[in-house]
């Protein structure tokens, strides 16, 4: 499917190139634009010298934390993966490094603790775009200032791991909740139930301590149900059985009474 900017573009018949890589041919037709200035958006790849020296304000780019920390290409997973409370949108004027350029603008948004990828990064676009227009802007009319970034606090968030998703009871509560909401929805965090991979969807931190084996079900009420892990619990709202669309745990069981109950076990991914 294509992006929105390019549905848009095509709308008002705006040229668009998707090349796989910037190579010289690709270079020969950015020039031939004479860019005032290049705007990068989440883009896997590194510009090389002669994309960087095109525009005669350089390129900029939309980084999605608050660097140095989380430099790279999930800052939003490892954010929220680590427990983190903040992050936050940086207009960074690019070099040739990995997110180490000086940085022209800064936004922060604190991370909810019922934030899950979707709605924090839906967070950070419109906090991003706000900051990019006023940036520019500010380029334009010769007032922006940029700063270097602190050679301390320097964090890389490497690219996610399937199995990093795999959900391993004998973790702390705490732990799988913010695994749960960094992986939805990309990859969601998963375990196995009756020899078949449950995916886990959404979830929040349950009350007491738990007094089960990890991965026990220890509760089960009209919309969750309450599973122990190594230190507290979690109640359990929506799943996706393998196979299956999501559904929230009440649906679930009007379809599949007994499917789960007090006693039942979901078994560790790995």
């Amino acid at each position: 499917m294509p992006a929105p900017v390019k549905s848009l573009a095509d709308q008002h018949g705006i040229p668009v190139q998707q090349p796989l890589r910037l190579d010289s041919e690709a270079l020969h037709q950015l020039a031939a634009y004479k860019p005032d200035i290049m705007i990068v958006v989440a883009y896997g790849l590194l510009l090389p010298p002669a994309a960087l020296a095109l525009p005669r304000f350089g390129c900029i780019n939309v980084h999605a934390s608050l660097l140095p920390r989380w430099r790279g290409a999930a800052p939003i997973e490892r954010a929220i993966l680590a427990g983190d409370r903040e992050t936050g949108v940086n207009i960074m004027q690019m070099d040739a490094g990995l997110d180490t350029g000086p940085v022209l603008a800064s936004a922060a948004t604190a991370i909810m603790p019922d934030d899950n990828s979707e709605t924090l990064t839906e967070r950070l676009v419109s906090l991003g775009c706000k900051t990019l227009t006023d940036t520019l802007g500010q380029i334009a009319a010769g007032t922006a200032t940029s700063v270097p970034q602190s050679a301390s606090g320097v964090t890389y968030a490497h690219k996610l791991r399937k199995d990093e998703a795999a959900i391993r009871w004998s973790e702390p509560a705490a732990l799988i909740d913010r695994q749960i909401r960094a992986f939805y929805p990309r990859s969601p965090a998963y375990c196995l139930y009756q020899q078949q991979r449950l995916r886990i969807l959404h979830a929040e931190l349950a009350d007491g301590a738990p007094a089960q084996t990890p991965g026990t079900v220890t509760d089960m009420d009209g919309d969750a149900m309450t599973v122990a892990c190594a230190s507290g619990s979690l109640r359990i709202h929506e799943v996706q059985l393998e196979g299956k669309n999501p559904m929230a745990l009440r649906d679930l069981l009007n379809g599949r009474p007994g499917y789960f109950q007090r006693g039942s076990v979901l078994l560790p991914a790995s």
